[in-house]
């Protein structure tokens, strides 16, 4: 991935947008839907390519406790 591209992957069962080299500009969803929409627009306003990193679906929010 190059610098500014946007990635959306989940994260322990938290839909999450990444920005390459600006953490500051990524973003958490509830849904995987949402954080789609919200990743491909931010690519678009960025000029850069958005990526969507599939997994299965747990339908659980978990915290790394520790």
């Amino acid at each position: 991935m190059a610098e500014g591209d946007v990635e959306t992957i989940d994260k322990r069962g938290q839909w999450v947008n990444r920005v390459v080299g600006d953490p500051d500009l990524s973003a958490s969803y509830s849904s995987k839907t949402e954080a789609v929409e919200a990743g491909q627009a931010l690519a678009d306003q960025l000029g850069t390519r958005h990526t969507v990193v599939d997994s299965e679906p747990t339908g659980v929010i978990t915290d790394e406790v520790g």
